[in-house]
């Protein structure tokens, strides 16, 4: 309450500002950026670069950009990334719907693992709010523990630690 006070009757802008100044690193991701914000309370952040000279200035507004996309493009980028290109799925295969960044995934894939791969990417996807979860699977390979390595096997480590 003193310092809001103190800063209603400021007249410099060194007796307006947050002090120590609250900023970020060009190379800091924007979900780092975010909780820097929340957690310091602040709606603008200093962005440095590697010598901490000032490169510009990144706002809420910003930041609420990257995740709110149209329902369509999050649908585009599910389908196209991670059902087509990440899990080599034919085109229609699952069906997807977003609506105000919920993603419903439904349809039937061939292993459990790969239903639970699918919505673990789907839900790093940017603009996803939450995903919905309707796959079935064909084979449940959760018990299955395959400790033997095959040549070009690093595909299935990259997948299993997804």
């Amino acid at each position: 309450a003193r310092r809001r006070a103190a800063k209603t009757r400021a007249r410099t802008a060194g007796r307006l500002m947050t002090a120590p100044a609250v900023s970020v690193h060009a190379e800091d991701t924007v979900v780092e950026a975010a909780r820097t914000m929340v957690e310091h309370r602040v709606n603008r952040l200093p962005v440095l670069d590697a010598d901490d000279r000032l490169v510009g200035i990144v706002t809420r507004h910003d930041l609420l950009q990257t995740f709110l996309r149209p329902d369509a493009e999050i649908r585009e980028e599910v389908i196209r990334e991670v059902l087509e290109r990440g899990l080599w799925l034919a085109t229609g295969s699952i069906d997807v719907t977003v609506t105000e960044g919920v993603v419903t995934l439904e349809g039937q894939m061939e292993r459990k693992s790969e239903t639970e791969i699918a919505v673990a990417m789907t839900r790093r996807t940017d603009g996803v709010v939450d995903v919905v979860n309707r796959l079935t699977h064909r084979f449940d390979d959760s018990e299955f523990h395959n400790d033997t390595r095959v040549p070009g096997g690093v595909a299935d480590d990259w997948l299993r630690r997804l």
